[in-house]
């Protein structure tokens, strides 16, 4: 059996990996998957704990992140994809549309 400590040290470097691509990269689509690079490292908090303690409540949060990330990433793709047609362009600095 594998100790808990163990999966949160593995959630912690995932999340580490998901800040550093959301604060180094440009690009929109690579930030984007740092972010679900996040989500998914507290998902494995979620379930590590769920299953530390008998419970099911940590799974049925799962479920439930990992449906609000699906509508973050049909919702960030069509913002990309409409940025794109319009600036030719996806790098985060380079866009400035919504500047008033």
């Amino acid at each position: 059996m594998i100790p808990t400590t163990y999966y949160l040290g593995l959630s912690a470097i995932l999340f580490v990996i998901g800040v550093s691509g959301v604060l180094l990269r440009r690009n929109a689509i690579i930030v984007f998957m740092s972010i679900e690079l996040m989500l998914n490292s507290a998902n494995l908090v979620f379930v590590s704990y769920a299953r530390q303690f008998g419970e099911l409540d940590g799974q049925i949060l799962v479920f439930f992140v990992m449906t609000v990330a699906a509508a973050e990433v049909a919702v960030g793709l069509a913002l990309i994809v409409s940025i794109f047609r319009s600036k030719s362009t996806i790098d985060v600095d380079d866009v400035n549309m919504l500047k008033g």
